[in-house]
């Protein structure tokens, strides 16, 4: 149980935040947590889950519950573009009984953390953000948008990359930034012969697909793009077959033929964010995407997001002082984490640059043995 916090606010209730007051409800913190949307909305398709993922799921107690509606696989199969196999990457199991790695809608994966939170005793506030945040010192004066006004021990800000409260606390922090990339994502039937995560590679562009159900798998496409212009929706299908026209892997030209308007096409500039230490002023402090935004192609966004949290439960319930907790916590955390946004982005560089191929799966090797250490 905590020695050092009684209570605490959490801002934002995203994959982070509700694994935050998860973590800290069973150390004995008093949780609230608040989120803007009134509807507690997640967008997007699937999501790729590493192995590293997988064993917070086992922390977090939801394994269960990703199976029931997610798919586990093991490991990565790429192809060059015209088909032919390449290698096979493996993912061996972290822990006896799990995936080594997997896949999920992204929707699916956020109503299963929110069931788990609502089975916590956290106070969950939706359609409420905070007004103002005054840092008292011995405890953390917060007005909110309903009117109200509380004090807590710790302020936890887990709004995400755009974040509000990393705006406030640190306003000299550096806005996310574009990387010259965008990801276009679309859920598709399921190929019986679907039964990893497959990868194409071209020179400048990758196409994916990795199962994430009995029956649905979803299609990942990068794009490279100087600006982060506006793309029209109403060209999503056209726009997708024209980046797929220059593979001729027999799976591809399927896969091409699958898209329509019914595919729940999304695409998403890509951004990130490496906020220098520390991550904490006083007692607030930031989690999750607020400080170290990844690109995806580590598929470990959410991971180390989630990672933050359980690292800060262990953390408030193992020290006497909170100032030795969130030193601890971020000891713990900024390499880790500054090393998954760095190897992804050089990932990203190298897919736009249409680098060596041999250092693109040398840091994905490197990566998934650094990952698989104890956090």
């Amino acid at each position: 149980m905590s020695n050092c916090i009684s209570n605490v606010l959490i801002i934002g209730g995203g994959f982070s935040g509700m694994s935050a007051a998860i973590e800290l409800s069973k150390v004995g913190v008093e949780v609230d947590l608040v989120e803007i949307d009134p509807n507690w909305r997640t967008d997007g398709a699937g999501i790729t889950l590493g192995g590293a993922t997988m064993r917070t799921f086992a922390q977090l107690g939801i394994v269960d519950e990703f199976l029931a509606v997610g798919c586990g696989n093991d490991g990565l199969e790429v192809h060059a573009p015209h088909g032919l196999h390449l290698a096979h990457i493996p993912a061996p199991p972290l822990q006896e009984g799990l995936p080594g790695a997997g896949a999920v809608m992204r929707p699916a994966l956020a109503k299963i953390l929110a069931k788990k939170t609502q089975s916590t005793p956290t106070n969950i506030r939706l359609g409420t953000t905070f007004e103002s945040i005054n840092d008292l010192g011995d405890a953390v004066e917060v007005s909110f948008t309903d009117g109200t006004t509380k004090t807590y021990d710790l302020v936890v800000g887990a709004d995400g990359v755009y974040s509000k409260v990393r705006a406030t606390i640190f306003p000299e922090a550096e806005a996310p930034k574009y990387i010259g990339q965008g990801v276009w994502r679309a859920v598709i039937p399921r190929l019986p012969e679907v039964k990893n995560t497959m990868m194409w590679v071209s020179e400048h562009i990758k196409v994916g697909v990795n199962p994430m159900s009995s029956d649905q798998m979803y299609m990942f496409v990068t794009e490279n793009r100087k600006e982060n212009d506006f793309r029209d929706p109403s060209n999503f299908v056209e726009t997708l077959n024209q980046l797929l026209s220059g593979f001729t892997a027999p799976m591809v030209k399927t896969l091409a033929g699958m898209l329509n308007n019914d595919c729940l096409i999304h695409y998403r500039p890509l951004e990130r964010v490496m906020m220098p230490a520390p991550w904490y002023k006083g007692r607030v402090l930031l989690i999750g995407d607020t400080v170290h935004a990844t690109t995806p192609h580590l598929a470990s966004g959410a991971c180390i997001g989630i990672e933050d949290a359980i690292v800060l439960a262990e953390e408030v319930a193992t020290k006497t002082t909170l100032d030795q907790a969130l030193a601890g916590f971020q000891e713990r955390r900024f390499d880790r984490c500054k090393m998954v946004v760095e190897n992804s982005g050089r990932l990203a560089e190298i897919e736009i640059e249409g680098g060596d191929k041999e250092e693109h799966t040398d840091i994905m090797r490197r990566t998934a043995i650094a990952l698989a250490q104890p956090i």
